[in-house]
């Protein structure tokens, strides 16, 4: 299926989660805020949360700095 990340094209598996979607962008472990369909998610809820074909998600990776 297919959903848009950051405004682009990105095709996932069928039943993907927001956790899985995070891993296969290679992510898993970055402090990131993300947005599904403009309500912002929890980390607790990613792997409950099952994206469907036409979802669209943002990324936003949170940098440290000073």
């Amino acid at each position: 299926m297919t959903i848009r990340v950051n405004g682009e094209s990105f095709t996932v598996p069928a039943r993907c989660t927001l956790e899985e979607l995070l891993e296969r962008m290679d992510m898993g472990s970055q402090r990131v805020a993300v947005e599904h369909n403009g309500d912002v998610v929890p980390r607790s809820e990613y792997a409950a949360t099952r994206l469907q074909d036409g979802d669209r998600v943002e990324i936003i990776r949170a940098i440290g700095g000073g």
